[in-house]
């Protein structure tokens, strides 16, 4: 253990630079769960199922873009195949099986949607083959931009921000301001009543899991030039994006936009600064190992705290 020295806060001498890329790297992250737990957060809210598999449909997403990027060059192509692709399975799994889990208890749900990720898994190793594929940043938004305080920021991560906000406001706009909307707010309230009142209440479920879908499957495009797109991808992120929707509060788009970017900006930030802040204390690599340990616990402390404060979420309905 190293004798203190200097100040308590060994941070602090920072550039603010680093510190608003950090911030900005966990926008940039915050946005990528947004749409991951928008469309998880509707259909709990709305259907009052919890689909395991919702993860799945990011990894689609992610290999439809891959592949149809690779294959014609064409960077928006791909990431158009990955809303069509993503929205289309999300479809078609809901008329055949999820379809029939409704009215069954939430351990059956768990179960099948389970199998859902076994199979999709099994079935996208099979028809891409067991090694990871890459997608390449467009021309357009490749490079860095020149921000304040002497920033120079990765271009497609400012778009990746830049789209999840307008994706935010079209959610809102939709839930708040259109017929459809209207009909997925009175479904999430009394099914039963919209059903005797003559809406179709089976193709508005699976609209509503097609459009989750497809949001999920435009996140897995956008993260898709950044890491490495492969088997299992969306297993880790379908568990941050549960933390953000019980921390958002279920069935609220504006919770789930609240508590995606608090989460982005707690990991990113954890795993930034407690290794550094622990330097202080211990030696480089032991501060190193502790901090990014600690940092993986901050979003499970964080989503406590927001239970003991508020149980039903941020934005979240008191039962």
């Amino acid at each position: 253990m190293r004798p203190l020295a200097g100040p308590l806060f060994y941070f602090l001498p920072m550039s603010a630079s680093l510190f608003i890329e950090q911030i900005l790297n966990g926008l940039q992250f915050g946005v990528m769960l947004f749409l991951m737990s928008a469309g998880l957060t509707l259909v709990f809210g709305v259907m009052g199922l919890i689909n395991l598999a919702h993860g799945s449909l990011y990894m689609i997403g992610a290999f439809a873009a891959a592949a149809v990027a690779g294959w014609t060059g064409s960077y928006w192509l791909g990431l158009m195949a990955s809303l069509a692709a993503a929205a289309m399975v999300g479809a078609l799994v809901e008329v055949t099986v999820i379809r029939r889990l409704y009215r069954r208890d939430h351990l059956d749900q768990v179960l099948a949607t389970f199998a859902l990720i076994l199979l999709f898994s099994e079935g996208t190793r099979w028809l891409f083959g067991p090694f990871p594929l890459y997608l390449d940043v467009p021309d357009a938004l490749s490079g860095t931009v020149s921000l304040p305080f002497g920033i120079a920021y990765s271009k497609y991560r400012l778009a990746i921000i830049a789209a999840g906000l307008l994706i935010a406001v079209g959610l809102f706009l939709l839930i708040a301001k259109t017929r459809l909307g209207v009909r997925i707010r009175a479904g999430e309230s009394d099914r039963e009543m919209i059903a005797a009142l003559g809406v179709d209440i089976s193709k508005l479920y699976t609209i509503v899991f097609a459009l989750g879908a497809a949001l999920a499957g435009l996140a897995g495009a956008m993260v898709g030039t950044i890491q490495s797109v492969e088997v299992g991808m969306g297993e880790p992120v379908l568990i941050l994006a549960f933390v953000v929707t019980v921390i958002g509060g279920i069935g609220s788009i504006k919770g789930a936009f609240l508590g995606a970017l608090l989460v982005g900006v707690t990991d990113t930030l954890g795993r930034f600064l407690l290794p550094v802040i622990l330097k202080s204390v211990f030696e480089p690599s032991l501060a190193t190992s502790v901090g990014s340990a600690l940092a993986s616990m901050l979003i499970y402390l964080l989503m406590a705290v927001v239970l003991i404060w508020r149980p039903s979420g941020l934005a979240g309905k008191a039962a």
